[in-house]
């Protein structure tokens, strides 16, 4: 409503997970669909991914994690958003994540979750499809 201007994304790769890949070709994919990506590197706190967010005036927040940590990381950074009046700005995740995680994970306010074999077209769409959707 009135935004205009492309989708800005925040990619973080939260905690102390030092593989990076992935965020980065899921950062290039989101720029070369248009987006504006912001990405923080490695080794980041949730604070730190929160105030980035914030300061760019980010659209969505995409974590990228492989250490396991996604359940304590992930519930953070949402909690953060919702100290600071930022729940407007949507967090999706990706990585090594079981099965069994994602629902609890999504009860909790990460609008989606990427695993190993999603496709970058399928993230770019969702990302399309589902930030700066109307409520």
């Amino acid at each position: 409503m009135g935004v205009t201007g492309p989708i800005r994304v925040v990619v973080a790769k939260p905690g102390l997970d030092g593989h990076d890949r992935g965020a980065k070709v899921i950062a290039r994919a989101l720029r070369d669909a248009g987006m504006e990506v912001i990405y923080t590197g490695l080794h980041q706190t949730p604070e730190q991914i929160v105030d980035t967010a914030i300061q760019e005036d980010a659209d969505a927040i995409g974590l990228s994690i492989l250490s396991g940590a996604h359940n304590t990381l992930f519930v953070k950074v949402i909690e953060l958003l919702k100290e600071r009046d930022a729940e407007d700005i949507k967090v999706f995740g990706g990585g090594i994540i079981p099965d069994a995680d994602i629902p609890p994970l999504k009860e909790k306010g990460v609008a989606a979750i990427f695993t190993p074999g999603a496709t970058t077209a399928s993230i770019v769409d969702w990302v399309n499809a589902n930030v700066r959707v109307a409520a």
